[in-house]
C-alpha cells in the first residue's frame, strides 16, 4: 500500500471535464491537473476555453479543448466519440455541465424550456456516462466517474423557480446510485458531488437580477458566506483518485452547512 499523499496522485491518467472552462469545472480541472492528469475540457464559450488551457498547460499536462452545447444530445455524443479518439481513452469523467437557466414559476414553463433543462442538466450526464464509461468497461480498466449534482436535488431553494433545475439535479444523485452499483465489478467508482452556495458566473447574474434571493441564500448558511469555486478542487482529485478507491454511490455535500437546517 502506498503513502496517503502518493494516492491523491493522478500521473500517468486522462480526464475530461465538460463543462471545464470556467466555474465549478475550471476549478476541478486545474485541480486535477495539479495532481498530475491529462486533461480535456468542454463549454460553449471558445475564449474562456482557450483562458483554461493556458492555465492547464502551465501545469505541464497535456491539454484537449472541445467546444461544445450540452444543450444538443447528438453533438454531445460526437464530442465524447471525438475525445476518447484524441486521447486514446479517458480514466476520470466529471459531468460539470449544468445550471437552471430558467426563473419561472412551474405553472410559466414550457415544455421547450423544461426540456432544454433536463437535456444540459441529466441527459448530458446519462450520454457522457454512456460513451465515456462504456469505454472504461470496453478497456477492461478501472475508472473513476464524477457527476456533479446540486443541494437543489435535495431540496427546493427558496424564492427561485424554474424546477426542472432541481427535478433534474435529483434524478443525477439517483442516477450515480444506479449506475455505481451496475459498474462496480468493472472496478468503477461513480459518485456526486452536491455543492450548495458559490458564487459562480450565474450566481453573480442572479444576485445582479435577484439580490434579495442571494442575501437571504447567504444568510442561512452556517459557515456565513457562500463557497469559493477553488473549494471544490482538492474533493475532485479525492474521489478521481485512488484514495477514494472503497467510494461508490455516494453524494457528497458541500455547503457550508446550508443543508444542516
Amino acid at each position: 500500500m502506498s503513502g496517503v499523499l502518493e494516492r491523491f496522485k493522478l500521473s500517468g491518467k486522462r480526464a475530461l471535464v465538460t463543462g471545464g472552462s470556467r466555474g465549478l469545472g475550471r476549478e476541478m480541472a486545474l485541480a486535477l491537473a495539479e495532481a498530475g492528469a491529462d486533461v480535456a475540457i468542454t463549454g460553449r464559450d471558445g475564449e474562456s476555453l482557450g483562458a483554461t488551457a493556458k492555465a492547464l498547460k502551465s501545469r505541464g499536462v497535456k491539454v484537449w479543448t472541445h467546444q461544445a452545447d450540452a444543450t444538443d444530445s447528438e453533438k454531445t455524443g460526437q464530442m465524447c466519440e471525438r475525445v476518447l479518439q484524441e486521447t486514446g481513452g479517458i480514466d476520470i469523467l466529471i459531468n460539470n455541465t449544468g445550471g437552471r437557466l430558467v426563473n419561472v414559476p412551474i405553472e410559466e414553463q414550457s415544455l421547450e424550456d423544461w426540456n432544454r433543462i433536463i437535456d444540459l442538466n441529466l441527459t448530458s450526464t446519462f450520454l457522457c456516462t454512456k460513451i465515456i464509461g462504456g469505454a472504461m468497461i470496453a478497456r477492461g480498466r478501472k475508472g473513476r466517474i464524477i457527476n456533479v449534482a446540486s443541494i437543489s436535488g435535495m431540496i427546493a431553494n427558496r424564492g427561485i423557480g424554474g424546477r426542472s433545475y432541481e427535478t433534474s439535479k435529483a434524478a443525477v444523485i439517483q442516477f450515480t446510485k444506479a449506475t455505481a452499483a451496475d459498474w462496480a465489478a468493472h472496478g468503477i467508482t461513480v459518485n456526486a458531488i452536491c455543492p450548495g452556495g458559490f458564487m459562480t458566473e450565474p450566481n453573480q447574474r442572479w444576485a445582479g437580477e435577484n439580490p434579495e434571493v442571494i442575501v437571504e441564500f447567504e444568510a442561512a448558511i452556517p459557515m456565513g458566506k457562500f463557497g469559493e469555486p477553488e473549494d471544490l478542487g482538492p474533493l475532485a482529485v479525492y474521489l478521481a483518485s485512488e484514495a477514494s478507491r472503497y467510494m461508490t454511490g455516494a453524494s457528497l455535500v458541500i455547503d457550508g452547512g446550508y443543508t444542516l437546517w
